[in-house]
């Protein structure tokens, strides 16, 4: 057993701060929380937080662990005036250059960062075209390897090779699931990874491509992972090919269940919104990833049951993330305030339960041992009710001094317990000739 002793206790839904808080954790589970003890288990090893944040693990509800090595690219990018063309230039290029290796150092870098940024958990959407097959377990080690908890799903699409392409995708997301099955029933390792039923987006999947997804869904359990109206053009799209809103088809194939996640969601329809609300869904909201894109905002936030928050691969700082996502809400002229991003950030641990069928989020027995930990000295008042102002204005990724998933510290005091930095060496090799590989693609 260990306890994290004179902590100071805290969450975000629902809100609490209670300070000189002692938290015992035996194997992956918080076993009490309370005052001395310490003393009551005479037995435990004990470490003292010295005051310290000590919250629920934030958790990244979208990301693409594929674009890793993307930053500061120096590949031939033709000119990207609008959201397709972005695709098609750049991320569609960059996707169908990923190798074993590639995709290896990508993830593993991401899922680092994620961790020192202060996230316990990450719900990846991969492609990588030319390496399909094998590509989920990939990203998998390097969760594992970095110690965090995740998701991830192959984003199955017709976009390069038709219904090829859309069964070798569908064929990737059961393979994994069966994968993580497997893994379970032999209780060798910890349980950290999980996997959803991945699509790109409604306008790169035909009906074809649904129905195939239905059956992965079925016969899996798991819940759909897909972008949905990030640009007005997958809108346009399915009006125009199919004479249906986005949700409405998808809903035809049974693909909308309490385990869906849509991404982006900027343009879907009043009824959209009321089929993700009625199957109990959640919709991701990615603001920065929105505003660098320029597609637009999403003007309907407050009308969705279940909102979390994604970074659709920018990183995985959460802390900004709510910053800008808030930020960017005023500046709409929009009326939440920053108790709701607290809240939609909070979210995140509800996936991990429904997926994980364990309880995560709070800071009670039972619930999982993944926490983050934050040195961060208030200069003003710290209670229940003003946390979230604290995170919109003051705290940071900075703050972060531990991340704990599991029950196991997988980051302490600013430190990983192993060294990193042969492995972004790696990643700046891999990188260099990742780009070679996008520039003599056409």
């Amino acid at each position: 057993m260990l306890i994290l002793t004179n902590a100071t206790a805290v969450q975000l839904d629902p809100p609490l701060v209670q300070e000189g808080v002692d938290i015992a954790i035996e194997g992956a589970l918080i076993k009490e929380v309370g005052v001395g003890l310490a003393a009551k288990y005479p037995q435990a090893e004990t470490r003292n937080m010295q005051g310290k944040w000590v919250m629920p693990g934030i958790v990244c509800a979208h990301n693409h662990f594929y674009s890793g090595l993307s930053r500061g690219i120096m590949a031939n990018i033709a000119p990207c005036p609008d959201f397709i063309s972005t695709l098609k230039n750049l991320w569609w290029r960059l996707d169908r250059a990923l190798d074993e290796e590639s995709l290896y150092y990508s993830g593993l870098i991401c899922s680092l960062e994620a961790i020192k940024s202060g996230c316990t958990a990450v719900i990846d959407h991969h492609a990588s075209p030319n390496f399909i097959a094998g590509s989920l377990k990939t990203l998998r080690s390097g969760f594992i390897k970095a110690g965090l908890r995740g998701m991830t799903c192959y984003e199955t699409t017709d976009r390069n090779g038709g219904n090829h392409e859309l069964l070798a995708g569908v064929e990737e997301n059961v393979a994994f699931a069966n994968l993580i099955d497997a893994a379970k029933a032999a209780g060798k390792e910890p349980y950290l990874v999980e996997a959803h039923i991945g699509a790109h987006a409604p306008f790169t999947v035909s009906d074809a491509g649904l129905e195939m997804l239905k059956g992965a869904i079925q016969s899996t359990g798991r819940g759909l992972h897909i972008h949905a109206a990030e640009d007005r053009y997958d809108v346009s799209h399915s009006h125009d090919k199919y004479g249906k809103d986005l949700m409405v088809r998808l809903a035809e194939y049974g693909l909308i269940g309490s385990k869906t996640l849509v991404a982006h969601g900027l343009y879907l329809s009043a009824a959209d919104i009321e089929l993700i609300n009625q199957h109990d869904a959640f919709l991701v909201h990615n603001a920065r990833s929105n505003m660098n894109n320029h597609v637009g905002y999403n003007h309907q936030l407050a009308q969705y049951r279940n909102l979390v928050l994604g970074t659709d691969g920018i990183g995985a700082d959460m802390f900004e993330e709510l910053k800008f996502a808030f930020f960017k809400h005023r500046d709409a002229g929009g009326s939440l305030w920053p108790d709701s991003f607290a809240r939609f950030l909070s979210n995140g641990n509800q996936l991990l339960a429904r997926n994980f069928g364990a309880q995560f989020g709070r800071l009670a027995a039972g619930y999982k041992a993944d926490l983050t930990i934050c040195d961060y000295s208030s200069p003003t008042p710290l209670v229940a009710q003003n946390v979230p102002g604290h995170l919109a204005f003051g705290m940071g990724a900075s703050s972060v001094n531990s991340v704990m998933v599991e029950g196991r510290m997988v980051y302490q005091n600013g430190e990983f317990p192993f060294d990193v930095e042969p492995i972004y060496a790696e990643a700046r090799k891999a990188a260099a000739q990742l780009w070679k590989r996008m520039d003599a693609l056409k």
